[in-house]
């Protein structure tokens, strides 16, 4: 059970989440059926919400071998938020970051999710790529359209500055590496946001910078 200041302090990070998500513009579209994102659940039935939330400041794949940093779970109930951050974070000859952060919160009608972090170094087949900040949100409301957005700013991948678009699903090579700003999956019942996704050519390496999950 989590001890009192824990859960305040939890609830405070979700709250801030919460907080710029009320700011958000309107609905917004995103594309379908990119590869390696799982699906979404269906939103219940006979008038019962199923609610689904979760966010991390980074999951890497290595060789098969999956690490998280700054993850909050999977939201399972609309009372029991759920948050966690650490100022640090690292995966040894992968990258390293500062304060990390991930939420995820429900109400009977809503989910939203927040993932960020700041001053990324991270090198992925021999490339270096930084960023200042990095946030990604999601929000899914009962009747209407999910939506999400990131923001990335200082990206630089291989020496070479990248100018993020805003739009979904931005994609951008750079000497070989795979990279997607802004990817998107939405469902009638959710959507899923990453912020920055990696992949080296021969797909040992598969890193999600901020991404965060709502349905319902």
């Amino acid at each position: 059970m989590l001890s009192r200041a824990s859960r305040f302090w939890k609830v405070i990070g979700v709250a801030g989440a919460l907080a710029a998500l009320a700011a958000w513009p309107g609905i917004g579209q995103a594309q379908l059926g990119l590869p390696g994102i799982p699906p979404l659940p269906g939103g219940g039935s006979s008038g019962t919400q199923t609610l689904t939330g979760q966010a991390s400041a980074v999951t890497a794949v290595v060789l098969g071998t999956v690490t998280s940093l700054a993850d909050s779970g999977t939201l399972v109930d609309a009372a029991d938020p759920l948050g966690t951050g650490q100022p640090l974070g690292s995966i040894p000859g992968l990258l390293s970051a500062e304060a990390l952060h991930a939420a995820t919160m429900g109400w009977s009608d809503q989910v939203a999710s927040e993932a960020s972090l700041g001053n990324l170094s991270m090198t992925v087949a021999g490339i270096g790529i930084t960023a200042t900040t990095i946030i990604s949100r999601a929000l899914a409301v009962s009747g209407g359209a999910p939506v999400g957005l990131s923001n990335i700013e200082g990206l630089t991948i291989g020496g070479v500055s990248v100018s993020p678009t805003g739009l979904p699903n931005q994609a951008v090579s750079v000497a070989g590496l795979n990279v997607v700003l802004n990817e998107q999956v939405q469902s009638a019942s959710g959507i899923v946001v990453n912020a920055l996704h990696v992949t080296d050519p021969l797909g040992l390496t598969d890193v999600v910078i901020g991404a965060a999950k709502a349905g319902i």
